[in-house]
């Protein structure tokens, strides 16, 4: 039965995470995301440890993580080399790019993107999102799919389709990994694999305007 506190939720949803970043992009994404993502991603902390329905241990659970990395390092490694065989076909000149050309930078980045933005980010399309949300979207597949989409969504900022598509398979991947594993700290390890590879490899373009250039 459809509620008045599940439509109230259905229009939440889509303010906050399609109308306001839709809005953040149309304006030419001013600054940096990282200070709204560290903000954001305090205040979806903030509620969950108020919230009596969720369990706080889910934001780390730590002992979910071993189990779960010889799932997570296959995909992985499927992936690396995927994306290796890729970029070396279709653009070779990108290939290890950011290392090769700005080795401070990326190192920079391998220690500091999982810290300010994967972690802020698995809390908001996460941990808060599954939350929040599960009167409309259940605690399953439709679940992570609403999460999926969000977080593709919100990489419009970086203005291609490549961005965004390969974000929601990012995202559902995340999700279905916390949904699991009830480990926001497995799921944030995971994205950082992946954020880390992208950077890596010549991807960093789709994701960090400063990867480039």
């Amino acid at each position: 039965m459809w509620t008045a506190r599940r439509s109230w939720l259905t229009a939440e949803y889509v303010l906050l995470f399609f109308v306001a970043v839709g809005g953040y992009a149309l304006v030419g994404s001013p600054g940096s995301p990282i200070p709204f993502l560290l903000v954001l991603g305090f205040a979806a902390w903030w509620y969950l440890r108020r919230q009596s329905t969720f369990d706080r241990a889910n934001l780390v659970r730590a002992e979910a993580l071993r189990p779960a990395l010889p799932s997570i390092l296959g995909l992985w490694a499927v992936a690396a080399v995927t994306a290796v065989v890729v970029i070396a076909v279709l653009a070779p000149d990108r290939l290890f790019d950011l290392p090769r050309e700005r080795p401070l930078l990326w190192a920079a980045v391998a220690v500091l993107y999982p810290l300010v933005s994967v972690y802020p980010q698995e809390l908001i399309y996460r941990a808060f999102l599954l939350h929040r949300y599960a009167p409309v979207f259940g605690t399953g597949r439709g679940a992570a799919a609403a999460s999926a989409i969000a977080f593709g969504f919100a990489h419009i900022i970086f203005g291609t389709v490549a961005s965004v598509a390969l974000t929601v398979v990012g995202g559902w991947l995340f999700a279905r990994r916390y949904q699991r594993t009830r480990s926001l700290l497995t799921a944030a390890v995971e994205h950082a694999l992946y954020g880390v590879l992208a950077f890596t490899v010549g991807l960093g373009n789709l994701f960090y305007h400063g990867a480039t250039g």
